[in-house]
């Protein structure tokens, strides 16, 4: 209860100050050239068990959501994200969702209700995930990582399918 308080109190902050981004992005040529490369040596299991390397999607633009089964604001950008996985998929998009505290038994309806299109794995006893792309005081929190393994954005807090969509055509 008190992480949900916290979060919801942390979002408040966020939308009051009228912004979701840690960092601006739009396009490969407003992404950082000195940015670091992601760290994505982490394997993560899927809502059905099945170990999945992060580092196996490298050579793709990768848009990896922290999120929450209990998040309002996480189920939210849900049907932005699956609709721009359906959409750009083809052209190297890569939507990865990390839940960042629910098991697969709950995870796996909570897939099928949302009609979610891109992996959706756990990061329940992996918090080395969580430290690298956190802290994880708001979800959802999402990191855009270029094709070439380096980061370029990261926002904390809600973002519209407009503003992903943007970030991700200039990366394509």
């Amino acid at each position: 209860m008190l992480q949900k308080t916290t979060t919801a109190v942390a979002l408040a902050l966020v939308m009051m100050t009228g912004t979701s981004r840690a960092g601006q992005a739009g396009a490969a040529s407003q992404c950082d050239p000195k940015a670091k490369q992601a760290t994505l040596n982490f394997t993560l299991k899927d809502v059905n068990g099945k170990p999945v390397k992060l580092a196996d999607f490298k050579g793709k633009i990768l848009v990896l959501n922290f999120w929450a089964t209990w998040c309002i604001p996480c189920r939210a950008e849900i049907p932005a994200l699956v609709e721009l996985q359906a959409k750009y998929a083809g052209n190297g998009l890569q939507v990865i969702g990390v839940s960042i505290d629910d098991p697969a038994e709950k995870m796996k309806p909570f897939v099928g209700q949302y009609k979610i299109n891109y992996p959706v794995l756990q990061a329940l006893g992996n918090d080395g995930i969580l430290d690298t792309y956190g802290p994880m005081v708001v979800v959802p929190q999402t990191v855009i990582i270029q094709r070439d393994g380096k980061l370029c954005t990261k926002h904390v807090g809600p973002v519209t399918r407009e503003a992903f969509e943007q970030e991700i055509k200039g990366l394509l």
